[in-house]
Order: structure tokens, then C-alpha cells, then sequence
């Protein structure tokens, strides 16, 4: 995507994430888990702005993660940030249903199709987003059960201090965002790239600036018979993206077959060459 058309994906997906707060979850006074939840709970117990505290949360995580996720992905979420709090701050907090059932589920699926997508175009939504794109990216593990898991210790903290009967609701909210979000995003599935090239070692170049294992085949024309140049890599669905630019860019007369693999044996870590 042109890099408008991400800013535009993020945008968007900020108001859906302002939406799911302000219309569903914060008239309940439950959580939609993350910084935000813990903005939430800071706004429900001193009655200072939802909004401003979650931009401030966010700060010190956004610093990390120029560090360790790289700046491009920091930049999207800086934007994703600015733009919630802003939604946060013009949509007014007003219930759209009664039931604290329905605004658990409902906020958790409006939520979690704005960080899926955001996710998605390389950004965040910020917060915990960040904290889980840098432990799937190290450990390859599903950043919806890794959101998941944080954000309990969230909900544990509104039973202390609220009802457990809002802790409940919220993770439940959670659990549903969980779900949408890894059938959203899909970071962690694995697919094969089989690329056909005549630019071997111009190709080889970009593709070593994502920092996965290549493998590199003599292979032939079955009708032309002219000798071309067959790379291997294995990579996730969330940097797919990033393959299919390198490879159009290098040589836009290239073939590039994706296969998605169904199990992974050996070691599948950034910095590995094969």
C-alpha cells in the first residue's frame, strides 16, 4: 500500500478503536484492556480525561518500541495514537446499548477490527499492541493470545478496585478481541515464497534486509529453457507485504509463487541464513 493509503487505514482504524470505548465499553465503565484499559481505570477512580491519560501511557511504550520494532512501524502507531485520542476526545462517552453484555462484545469486535487492520498496514494501536508486536516478532506467538494475557492482569485490578462483575464483563470483551483480532491479523501463519529471477544477487540483496533464511536454486525455463535463479524464503503473512514490494521493485519481470506452510521444523528466527 502507498503510504497514504496506510495513513488512511490508520486513521480509520483509530476511530473504530475511539468508537468501541467511548460507545460501548467506557458507559459501562468496563475495559477494553491494554494502556487504554489502564487509562480507563486511572479515569474511572480520579475522573480525569480517558483520552489524555491514554496518550500519556503510550508515550514511554512508542520510545521502546523505536528501538526494538524499527521506525516506520513507530511512526504508524504515533499517528494511530494521536488520531484515538483525538476520536476519543470529539466522540461523545454515550451507552448504545444497556446491556454491559452486548457493550462487552460489541466494543470488543469494533475495537479489535481497528487494531486488525492497523496491524495489518505495519502500524498499532499503540499500547499493548506495541508490547505484543515485539514478543510475536521474537517469539512467534499469536499477538491476540499474548493481548490476552496481558491485559488479565488489567482486569484483576478493576475487580480490586470496581465490581468483579465489570472485571468479567471486560474480559469477555477481550476474549472476543482476541479472536477477531488474529483472524485479522495473521502475523504468525507462515507462508513459503518461491521467487523466479534473472537478478539474483539484486534480489538477494533486498531480501536479506528482512532477515529471514534464503535458499538459492539453479533452475531452468521449461519452454524458453534460458537458466534463471529460483529463491526460497519462509516469512510470516504479516511481512508478506514487505517480500512482495522487495521482489516488484528488484525486478518487476520476476515470479513469485506463495504457499502457505502448514509446519515449521528448525530453527525460524531474523539473523539465520541458510
Amino acid at each position: 500500500m502507498r503510504p497514504a493509503q496506510e495513513v488512511a487505514v490508520i486513521l480509520f482504524s483509530a476511530l473504530l478503536v475511539a468508537a468501541g470505548l467511548n460507545l460501548f465499553l467506557i458507559p459501562h465503565q468496563l475495559l477494553s484492556g491494554g494502556i487504554s484499559g489502564v487509562a480507563s481505570i486511572i479515569g474511572y477512580l480520579t475522573g480525569w480525561n480517558i483520552s489524555l491519560v491514554y496518550f500519556v501511557l503510550n508515550v514511554p511504550l512508542i520510545l521502546w518500541g523505536w528501538k526494538a520494532v524499527g521506525r516506520r512501524y513507530i511512526v504508524l502507531s504515533c499517528i494511530s495514537v494521536v488520531a484515538t485520542t483525538w476520536f476519543m476526545a470529539i466522540i461523545p462517552v454515550v451507552s448504545v446499548t444497556h446491556d454491559p453484555t452486548l457493550g462487552a462484545v460489541a466494543g470488543g469486535i469494533i475495537s479489535a477490527i481497528g487494531i486488525g487492520f492497523s496491524l495489518r498496514v505495519g502500524g498499532s494501536t499503540g499500547g499493548f499492541d506495541i508490547v505484543g508486536s515485539i514478543i510475536t516478532r521474537k517469539y512467534d506467538l499469536p499477538i491476540g493470545n499474548i493481548l490476552f494475557v496481558l491485559n488479565g492482569l488489567v482486569f484483576i485490578v478493576l475487580g480490586f478496585y470496581k465490581t468483579w462483575d465489570l472485571a468479567l464483563y471486560s474480559l469477555l470483551s477481550t476474549f472476543v478481541k482476541g479472536k477477531v483480532v488474529d483472524s485479522i491479523h495473521v502475523g504468525h501463519i507462515k507462508v513459503t515464497c518461491f521467487i523466479i529471477t534473472k537478478e539474483r544477487e539484486r534480489m538477494l540483496a533486498e531480501l536479506r534486509k528482512l532477515h529471514h533464511g534464503i535458499t538459492c536454486m539453479d533452475s531452468q525455463g521449461g519452454y524458453s529453457k534460458v537458466g534463471n535463479s529460483t529463491l526460497m524464503t519462509v516469512t510470516t503473512r504479516y511481512e508478506l507485504a514487505a517480500v512482495r514490494k522487495a521482489v516488484i521493485t528488484t525486478d518487476p519481470h520476476a515470479f513469485m509463487n506463495v504457499v502457505q506452510s502448514t509446519e515449521i521444523v528448525g530453527r525460524f528466527s531474523r539473523g539465520h541464513s541458510k
